[in-house]
């Protein structure tokens, strides 16, 4: 989505008033989204929506301070997201992600990255917490893994690995899959992936052919996508695992 210079000032008038409001509220925040993309990986995209991460106990003081400064809110999914609006722009309230496994607590502020969005002193989401989010975002109409491997290739040499592979200790195989990925993608970089951390991940997935077959039919695919896995799920018999936080 491309921004003509009109929307583009207009979007940044907002982003600024709404980053204002924010630290008048004195409600702890963090931003994600474009944003912290940009941040890490240089790559500027035009977007409409400014994301802001908090916990599931702030973001309902966020709202309601927007709502009497004359804003029109919404809870859109009360597992993981809130908006508020001003004509076509919009902001993003999350608290966890729709899988409920990617449920922002203390750890998000204290591993944040303090610094300026447009003059103004902010915090974004860590890397770690960027991939972690993205990596489940796999779906027909949205794939994430290029930004992945972008945050990677520009941060990988600073990121805290081992706090990235307990992120994913219950959903490794998801870490494993991108890290081939990157690696496919980059062949001149691979190196950016620690070695031990790819010779562990592989050795689990070895080990799992010395362990019996699970007696059960489950599958995660809704994990990661929520809708094209339905047949497995409604006409082939198979059970899903209730998501929740690892």
């Amino acid at each position: 989505m491309e921004l003509t210079t009109e929307q583009r000032k207009a979007s940044q008038e907002f982003y600024t008033e709404a980053l204002n409001l924010l630290i008048e509220s004195k409600t702890p925040f963090l931003l994600g989204g474009a944003f912290a993309f940009f941040q890490y990986t240089g790559i500027y995209r035009d977007t409409k929506d400014l994301d802001v991460f908090c916990k599931s106990s702030e973001y309902t003081r966020i709202l309601k301070f927007f709502q009497e400064k004359g804003f029109k809110t919404e809870i859109r999914d009360a597992r993981w997201l809130a908006k508020i609006f001003h004509g076509e722009y919009f902001i993003d309230l999350i608290f966890d992600t729709v899988n409920s496994i990617c449920r922002v607590d203390d750890t998000w502020y204290n591993n944040a990255f303090k610094g300026e969005l447009f003059g103004i002193p902010v915090q974004f989401i860590s890397p770690e917490e960027l991939i972690w989010c993205k990596i489940y975002v796999q779906n027909r109409e949205r794939f994430d893994g290029a930004d992945i491997n972008h945050v990677i290739l520009k941060k990988g040499r600073t990121l805290d690995w081992d706090r990235l592979y307990k992120r994913f200790e219950q959903h490794w195989h998801l870490l494993l899959s991108q890290l081939i990925n990157f690696q496919f993608v980059y062949p001149s970089e691979r190196d950016i992936i620690p070695r031990d951390l790819l010779v562990d991940l592989m050795r689990r997935a070895e080990e799992q052919y010395d362990l019996p077959v699970p007696t059960e039919k489950v599958c995660l695919g809704p994990i990661i996508d929520q809708t094209q896995y339905q047949t497995d799920i409604k006409e082939w018999n198979y059970k899903v695992i209730t998501m929740t936080t690892v």
